[in-house]
């Protein structure tokens, strides 16, 4: 059993399970079909609300959409006039500088080509004038070196005159000495005849025992003489044979020649010289001082009395022949001198002509790269006349641009557009 209280007398009475479950139910039915009108009318008024804002929203911003794109339309209108205005004006004024720039050029390159003109004409006049001194001072100084030449010849022939002359005394001086030798050697007589005399006639003088035998055999003596330079002018080897006169098988002097050739060489001396008493009875070789440079070079065969004299005649011969080659030397040097201005002269001349046809070359390439450039002016020239033409195009295109073109084909600006012109109307 439930009890139930009245809402409005307040009596409270029972009633069974299923008459409980039966208010209940008419209750809860009641309830529920109100609150669901309820619901159903508050939906039904939000979706009018939502759709009535949303067609005002959709409107609103179709409103500002078509004024946008009316706005757009002004403005590209309006850039695309104002770009075709400056496109003519820029490439009237860029053709027009264009016009300037390549008279300007030409202008240019005539005065470069004159002013290079009278530059290359100038400098070839300068050269002219310097090689006809050069010529000039050549021809001075081969008049100088030939005076020079001539007056060395004549002092060397009178220099060899003079030595002729000499040479011709000791051809006929007879020795006044006995040719032999008693109580010493042919080597050591000849060592000490020299040595009297080092101190005072030979003081740079070298004079000593050969005694390298490395290669077999060796001479007697060497002789050398420097210059104060250090220069050696003077170089004998020399040989002394002699013979007792009991001995059965005798020698020849020329028997010895071969080795005391041989010997010289190995030695580099200059000169060498067979100190001999063989051949007592040869007239010879007592006669003085014997050439035999018909056999060997530079070899002499003397008797000991000629022994000093020998070399002081080598000596001044070669002290005269030092003189003679630092002069010939020092005229060689001249020559050299000349020939070297002449090389110069002709080493200036082809490189003077190879500067100028340089210089050529690059004139010319300059004026090419010039015609280069004009060609390459002449073509932007006719790229901006071109893009002219097309700015001219495109500002007809726009001229004839509508909106009645521009909504062809499209179904939703087209309705969008009359929409605009029904309102305004």
């Amino acid at each position: 059993m439930q009890e139930i209280k009245c809402p409005k007398c307040g009596e409270i009475f029972q009633i069974d399970d299923s008459g409980y479950a039966a208010i209940l139910k008419q209750v809860h039915d009641s309830e529920f079909d109100k609150e669901i009108r309820q619901r159903e009318q508050s939906f039904r008024s939000e979706t009018e609300n939502a759709v009535a804002l949303a067609v005002a929203k959709s409107e609103a911003e179709k409103e500002k959409e078509l004024a946008a794109l009316r706005s757009s339309l002004a403005l590209e209108k309006e850039r695309t006039a104002r770009e075709i205005e400056e496109a003519k004006s820029g490439s009237a004024l860029k053709i027009a500088e264009k016009d300037r720039e390549i008279a300007r050029l030409n202008g240019q390159i005539e005065l470069d080509r004159s002013n290079a003109e009278n530059a290359v004409e100038r400098a070839v006049q300068e050269k002219e004038k310097e090689l006809l001194k050069l010529q000039s001072d050549l021809e001075l100084e081969r008049n100088k070196r030939e005076l020079n030449e001539k007056s060395l010849q004549e002092t060397y022939e009178a220099e060899i005159r003079r030595k002729d002359e000499e040479i011709a005394y000791y051809r006929d001086f007879k020795a006044r000495q006995s040719t032999k030798m008693i109580g010493e050697s042919l080597e050591q007589h000849c060592e000490i005849e020299f040595n009297r005399l080092r101190a005072t006639a030979f003081q740079n003088a070298y004079f000593e025992k050969d005694n390298d035998a490395r290669s077999g055999s060796k001479g007697d003596f060497i002789y050398r003489e420097c210059a104060p330079d250090g220069t050696e002018f003077l170089s004998i080897m020399f040989e002394m044979k002699n013979e007792m006169d009991t001995t059965a098988t005798k020698h020849k002097n020329e028997d010895f020649f071969k080795e005391l050739d041989k010997d010289r060489k190995e030695k580099r001396c200059e000169y060498a010289v067979l100190v001999s008493l063989l051949e007592a009875d040869n007239e010879l070789y007592n006669g003085g001082i014997v050439d035999v440079s018909y056999r060997y070079d530079k070899m002499y065969v003397v008797r000991p009395q000629f022994f000093i004299p020998l070399i002081t005649i080598l000596r001044n011969a070669a002290l005269n022949s030092l003189a003679f080659r630092q002069e010939l030397a020092r005229v060689k040097s001249q020559n050299v001198d000349v020939t070297n201005f002449e090389n110069s002269l002709l080493d200036f001349q082809n490189k003077f002509s190879n500067n100028y046809r340089i210089a050529s070359e690059k004139f010319r390439d300059a004026i090419d790269e010039i015609d280069k450039t004009i060609e390459h002016l002449q073509k932007v020239k006719d790229g901006l006349l071109g893009s002219e033409r097309q700015l001219r195009l495109a500002n007809d295109k726009a001229q004839d641009l509508s909106i009645k073109k521009l909504t062809r084909g499209n179904p939703t600006m087209q309705a969008k557009f009359a929409e605009l012109s029904d309102k305004a109307d």
